[in-house]
C-alpha cells in the first residue's frame, strides 16, 4: 500500500494525481518513441552498433524506471502513466505514417 491512499485524499487531489500521471506518461512516451525513431535512423544510416545498443538500453531503463516509480504510488497511477505511453505511441505512429507517404 502506498503512503498516499485514495481514502485520505480529497477527490480533486486524486483526479489531479491521475491527470498528472497521464500527462507524464504522454511526455515519457513521446520522448521514448522519438528515441526509437532516432536510433532506427542511426542504425539504418550505418551508425555504430555500440551507440545504437546504448540508446536502446538507455531508453528501456528510463521507461522501466519511471513506470516502476509510478507503480510505487499505486495501480491507478501506473495504469494512467502506461495509458499515456500508449497514447504517445499512437500519435508517434500516426505522425510517422504521414511522413512515409
Amino acid at each position: 500500500m502506498s503512503v498516499w491512499s485514495f481514502d485520505s485524499l480529497p477527490a480533486w487531489a486524486t483526479l489531479f494525481s491521475l491527470a498528472a500521471h497521464l500527462a507524464a506518461g504522454i511526455a515519457l512516451g513521446a520522448v521514448y518513441f522519438h528515441a526509437v525513431w532516432w536510433s532506427a535512423r542511426l542504425f539504418a544510416e550505418g551508425g555504430r552498433a555500440a551507440t545504437v545498443i546504448a540508446l536502446i538500453a538507455g531508453r528501456l531503463a528510463v521507461l522501466g524506471g519511471l513506470l516502476a516509480l509510478a507503480s510505487l504510488e499505486g495501480a491507478a497511477q501506473l495504469l494512467m502513466m502506461a495509458l499515456g505511453v500508449l497514447i504517445a505511441r499512437s500519435a508517434a505512429l500516426r505522425g510517422r505514417r504521414e511522413i512515409a507517404r
